[in-house]
């Protein structure tokens, strides 16, 4: 696998640590609101506290980590030729960093000006990168499952604003905008999360694992057809129910819609299945601290379905304002949090171990990568991260625990953070060493 990679081309090691280092304080701060807020900060998904925070985790955590991420991969996994990367990390990520800030700032204080500044703000920082990065997913020769899946995550990624910039200028402009669209906010709201869950979030974790799973992990590779031919069904899927949510009104039979919802998460639980049974048949036995994320990412996705298919079955669960957040917090915490946690517990390493390489000192001795980042500190964090997800569940049905589950999200998200600055001052070490040496 890693004779397929480029390493030539990675970006400047600036360039996807700016992300990286900034994901985690977005995390910070969604504890710190629950904290803050208590128990009537989960009395429903419309709340101005379940938005801040949800939009704490998409667009801040999720979307810094994953931008800095497709920044590293696509010139080194997938051959993309990313344009001046050092310029567009400069641009783009202060951009997309302040339009989180306005858009939560927006929900929590009800002031509707600050929606259309948010959206300008993605339009230009998100615009860009989408630009930029799509452009070398579409000049590259490569053409294996995981640069098709790069492509259609972007994609899915290009629709997510799309829809976002719709939603914030429907919150913008109420009285003027809202009524000539003939569009239900909280329909277009559910096709807005479906396409940033499914279409972006999902799909670029498929692309990445396909590679990153055989080659951290140590499994067999992915079945080459089921790894191409997921992905795009699930793709079909979003569409056929956005065009049912859009376009369909009231007249949309229930059981239709559910059914091809229903589909959809039994595309996103198969992947999840044809990862643990990877996991099962990897060549190193041992259990290794990023495995435990991943294996908690996909039983959480497991879980998802199940809990979907209990809330069909038990009518009086799904009419309760509360059933959309429990599936929320397995879907940010359960699921993305933790296998994002899990990559950059292999990529920032790896990342930092190739950098080093080009020293070629003889004097002063790099470390390796398994000195970036204490295993008992992966495996600590891994431990406070389950233990904010069972919180966050647990205060869904008893918010008197709303405020533990944000302090345990803090503890979580700050550990992640002193890590990855960990990491990071191996490096700032070493170059510092070695420039020492080189001067004497």
């Amino acid at each position: 696998m890693s004779a397929n990679l480029s390493f030539e081309q990675a970006p400047p090691i600036s360039v996807p640590f700016r992300f990286f280092l900034l994901a985690p304080l977005f995390g910070m701060a969604a504890g710190l609101l629950l904290l803050v807020q208590g128990g009537d900060a989960l009395s429903s998904r419309w709340s101005p506290a379940v938005l801040a925070v949800t939009h704490l985790f998409s667009v801040g955590f999720m979307l810094q980590a994953m931008c800095g991420a497709l920044l590293q991969f696509v010139p080194v996994a997938a051959g993309g030729n990313v344009w001046r990367p050092r310029l567009l990390a400069a641009l783009a990520q202060p951009l997309l960093a302040l339009a989180s800030v306005v858009l939560v700032a927006g929900f929590l204080t009800a002031a509707s000006w600050l929606f259309p500044l948010a959206g300008l703000l993605f339009a230009l920082g998100l615009g860009l990168f989408i630009v930029v990065v799509g452009q070398a997913l579409l000049r590259t020769p490569a053409s294996s499952a995981t640069v098709k899946t790069l492509r259609l995550s972007l994609f899915g990624l290009t629709v997510t604003l799309l829809l976002g910039l719709l939603l914030v200028a429907m919150l913008g402009w109420q009285g003027h905008f809202a009524a000539s669209i003939g569009i239900a906010l909280p329909r277009l709201v559910d096709v807005h999360v479906a396409w940033g869950l499914g279409g972006w979030a999902l799909l670029l974790v498929m692309a990445v694992s396909y590679m990153v799973v055989p080659m951290f992990l140590l499994t067999p590779a992915y079945p080459l057809q089921a790894s191409r031919r997921l992905p795009q069904l699930l793709l079909l899927v979003l569409l056929a129910w956005s065009v049912l949510q859009l376009a369909g009104g009231m007249s949309i039979p229930a059981g239709l819609s559910a059914a091809i919802v229903l589909l959809g998460l039994a595309c996103a639980a198969a992947y999840a299945l044809m990862t643990l049974w990877l996991q099962k048949k990897r060549r190193r036995r041992l259990v290794d601290p990023t495995f435990l994320f991943w294996r908690s990412a996909m039983l959480s996705v497991l879980a998802i379905l199940l809990s979907w298919l209990l809330l069909l079955a038990v009518p009086e669960l799904r009419q309760q304002p509360r059933s959309v957040l429990w599936l929320g917090a397995l879907v940010f915490q359960g699921v993305f949090v933790a296998v994002i946690s899990g990559m950059l517990y292999k990529i920032v390493p790896f990342m930092i171990w190739l950098h080093l390489q080009k020293f070629n000192s003889k004097t002063v001795l790099p470390p390796n990568i398994k000195q970036m980042i204490a295993e008992r500190q992966i495996r600590g964090q891994w431990l406070a991260h389950l233990a904010a997800l069972a919180l966050l569940l647990l205060a869904v049905v008893w918010p008197l625990l709303t405020r533990l589950a944000g302090a345990a999200l803090l503890l979580s998200f700050a550990w992640l953070a002193w890590n990855l600055l960990q990491a990071l001052w191996l490096y700032v070490d070493f170059c510092r060493r070695h420039e020492a040496v080189q001067l004497q």
